[in-house]
């Protein structure tokens, strides 16, 4: 039996998908019915002839990682462990759920698995615990460096690392993969996807920034391959394509035959609409959705190196314009 967290995201959907190509039991945690109906709209893209049998081979127990009880009762009988669950905020009143959910809710699973004597943890970083600098190739050997910029998602998913690491000096066999940016078919409302709609809905201002962007099949798959291979006890990077936010929304523009964003935003330009949207957000139930911390991301340049889990899996990334094809056809909610 193989034990999901975070089954009902972007990455946990495809995560649930792969797993079930090979018809190993699987038992996930869920919190929403409406998050689970899409999971099941995502299998039957990807299969149509399939989808409803595979969806239905997953045993879905509503729950929660904070809950340890609820942990012990449904992991006692698991040999394997994912744990993709977490929680995304650049809001910094969010700093202490951040680090109860991230921090504390990894602590709790690697215990878990400790106690049920799991045979492999695998864990979803993110490349916000890596670190590194503008201008830098960055990998798995960057040093995480702690600074006023640091954001509070980077400092929870650093302190989840540790816990993992801590997990295994005793004992546990665990392999961490760091994602960037995911996209793949799922919901334009929620996650990185939202992009999508963005640009969809018109845009004509650009960031200057760069970043990398990965397929969810991709992490799904390497995922799948780390936990059946020999490999413990270390971290990858998982980067499918380095590029600049311009190279990226010319990309998705042109597949959804829409005008691209021609204007490089300058520094002022966002500030002035980080202060207009927390302004109108006073007046709605909604936060603004740019905040110090997203705003400063658009501007930094970052580049990371791939090679690793390329050469030790001798793995293939998809092309960012299949990943964004994918992500267009497989539009779902």
């Amino acid at each position: 039996m193989i034990f999901v967290t975070g089954g009902t995201g972007l990455l946990g959907a495809h995560l649930l998908f792969q797993l079930t190509k090979d018809e190993t039991k699987t038992r996930a945690i869920y919190r929403s019915d409406r998050k689970r109906d899409q999971v099941k709209q995502l299998f039957n893209y990807y299969d149509k002839e399939h989808g409803e049998k595979r969806y239905a081979t997953i045993e879905w127990v509503k729950g929660d990682i904070l809950d340890i009880p609820f942990l012990q009762e449904n992991m006692k009988d698991c040999n394997e462990v994912y744990h993709s669950a977490a929680l995304v905020s650049f809001h910094r009143r969010d700093f202490n759920q951040l680090i109860k959910i991230n921090r504390e809710g990894t602590a709790n699973m690697v215990n878990m698995a400790l106690e049920i004597g799991a045979r492999k943890f695998c864990y979803v970083s993110s490349t916000a615990a890596i670190g590194g600098n503008d201008n830098e190739v960055i990998s798995e050997e960057t040093k995480w460096k702690i600074s006023p910029a640091t954001s509070g998602y980077s400092v929870s998913k650093y302190s989840a690392e540790k816990e993992v690491w801590r997990a295994v000096e005793e004992g546990l066999n665990v392999v961490i993969v760091n994602p960037c940016v995911i996209v793949g078919a799922g919901n334009w409302d929620e996650s990185s996807l939202t992009l999508f709609r963005t640009l969809q809905n018109g845009v004509k201002f650009y960031p200057p920034g760069a970043n990398a962007i990965v397929d969810a099949r991709d992490v799904a798959e390497i995922m799948h391959l780390l936990m059946k291979s020999d490999i413990s006890n270390e971290r990858f990077l998982c980067i499918g394509s380095n590029q600049s936010f311009k190279e990226l929304m010319e990309e998705i523009a042109s597949q959804l035959n829409v005008k691209a964003p021609r204007i490089e935003a300058k520094p002022y330009m966002v500030a002035i609409a980080r202060r207009l949207l927390s302004f109108f957000a006073l007046f709605s139930s909604k936060r603004s959705s740019m905040t110090r911390d997203t705003v400063r991301s658009l501007f930094s340049k970052r580049e990371y190196d791939n090679s690793k889990v390329v050469n030790a899996l001798d793995f293939k990334f998809r092309s960012l314009k299949d990943s964004i094809d994918n992500a267009i056809k497989g539009r779902i909610g």
